[in-house]
């Protein structure tokens, strides 16, 4: 009896291309992005092609500068959390509670000119004293790993423009994700995973398009491990499917002689060729991606630090701990998201309380993992949310957005340690000193890796696009000497 795979041999050679459209109601491309993921799809657009690549890049075959981190994990307080109560210390605010703020409010802001004194006390923390609220009492133990920009400002009043501008660059428009650019310009550290990974993706403004690709090649658009609602969850899906190995693997095969007989017969499209990658990359994650994502060989010492076992703390310290094993194995780009819980538009104390419960813990316990696994140093952490919240009340009880001045926070990855840099004002509402928008975090991020923000650039549409636009610029001062 022939065995399937000559079977499948046997229909390729009379399957036309018209004929595989009728029958199986897919394109070719479709049926490679939903054999890898059919939530991924790519917003790529006919654009120009680059220079010949890999599977997986690089685009850079040398770094402009030499790299200080290997890695990134953001760590995406999706909401906003608030700058004054956690990592910006205002004694004016909090002796100023309850009177009129005296500054020009900014337009569009559903707030009231009354100062709002956050209900935790703040202290300076370790031998570098710096300040950090007792809302965060784990984030506070590493305060002399910690870097504070404490004066950021970004674009965008809503979240769907600042959660675009914090992942993506742009406010408004479909640009390839922080992650994306990073993917393009480095490959991936291992050759059977992807270099681009978003635990939890933030599924509320913007979706897909917070870790896509844009009119990057598809390759490069995030693989998305877990949802919104279940963020722990350690799983890729469609990577398997029913039957034996073989036959998984005879599935896998036979769509990708399929698409590359399709691009034969109709020539190169760059599209098409990414989602050819992409289920090639499917195919060999099938046997990497198991023991990588198994957060269970972990030592019972190690799941208690993140908090596995504990209500609170189950679902985002699984994915902290994933996010370490991912990084660890060679994933260049990973964004773990809270979800959008850092809203609190009312009831600031019983939200923020909560979050920081979720989120604290795990945290703290990722960076003391990277510590003692020797990977700290040249791992980049970035903790923060799309904007802060206003030091003025909204409701009886709660801070609306505030994209003129908040915090992010960085550790690891070469820059400095136990050290804040820029100030808002007295009060917290606006970026003045030394003020950072969100092109120069990218920027800087960039150049940790050993990248020139303006030499990484793709030509599409008839002009060469970066991530920074035509903005930005390297933070110098925060980078360790």
């Amino acid at each position: 009896m022939p065995s399937a795979r000559k079977a499948n041999q046997g229909n390729l050679a009379e399957c036309s291309r018209r004929h595989f459209g009728v029958t199986s109601g897919l394109t070719l491309g479709g049926l490679a992005i939903s054999a890898f993921e059919p939530d991924q799809r790519s917003f790529a657009m006919e654009s120009t092609p680059v220079a010949e690549q890999g599977p997986s890049g690089p685009a850079i075959q040398s770094l402009h500068f030499p790299a200080r981190a290997k890695r990134v994990i953001f760590l995406f307080m999706h909401g906003g959390p608030s700058h004054v109560d956690t990592f910006d210390y205002k004694p004016r605010l909090a002796k100023d509670d309850g009177k009129p703020f005296p500054l020009e409010l900014p337009p569009n802001i559903d707030a009231v000119p009354t100062l709002l004194n956050g209900p935790w006390g703040f202290k300076q923390r370790g031998q570098s004293g710096l300040w950090v609220s007792d809302l965060l009492p784990h984030m506070a133990k590493h305060a002399d790993s910690l870097c504070v920009i404490r004066s950021m400002h970004t674009k965008g009043q809503s979240h769907g423009q600042a959660v675009g501008m914090v992942n993506t660059g742009s406010d408004n428009l479909v640009r390839p994700s922080v992650g994306a650019w990073i993917s393009y310009a480095l490959g991936s550290g291992h050759p059977d995973l992807p270099a681009h990974i978003a635990i939890g993706p933030a599924t509320a403004h913007g979706g897909p398009r917070n870790f896509g690709a844009a009119f990057l090649p598809a390759m490069h658009q995030a693989t998305a491990v877990g949802s919104n609602g279940n963020p722990g969850g350690a799983k890729i899906s469609h990577l398997d499917g029913p039957g034996s190995e073989t036959q998984v693997a005879e599935r896998f095969d036979l769509v990708r002689r399929m698409n590359e007989m399709h691009l034969q017969s109709v020539g190169e499209d760059r599209d098409l060729r990414g989602a050819v990658q992409a289920v090639d990359l499917a195919s060999r994650m099938r046997l990497a991606a198991p023991d990588v994502f198994n957060v269970d060989l972990e030592t019972p010492a190690t799941h208690r630090a993140y908090g596995l076992g504990q209500k609170e703390t189950q679902s985002f310290g699984k994915s902290c701990l994933l996010a370490r094993r991912l990084v660890e194995s060679g994933v260049r780009f990973v964004t773990v998201s809270s979800g959008q819980v850092w809203d609190q538009h009312g009831n600031l104390e019983s939200g923020h309380n909560k979050n920081a419960l979720a989120t604290d813990q795990p945290i703290a316990a990722l960076i003391a993992d990277l510590k003692q696994r020797g990977l700290w140093d040249d791992t980049l952490i970035v903790w923060g949310g799309e904007f802060g919240r206003t030091p003025v009340v909204q409701g009886k009880n709660g801070r609306d957005h505030n994209p003129q001045g908040f915090s992010m926070v960085l550790s690891g990855g070469g820059v400095r340690s136990g050290f804040a840099y820029g100030q808002t004002d007295e009060f917290g509402y606006y970026a003045q000193q030394d003020r950072v928008h969100m092109h120069d975090l990218h920027a800087t991020m960039l150049y940790l890796l050993g990248i020139d923000h303006q030499r990484l650039t793709y030509r599409y549409a008839g002009r060469d696009f970066r991530l920074t636009d035509v903005h930005g610029r390297v933070v110098h001062p925060i980078i360790n000497a």
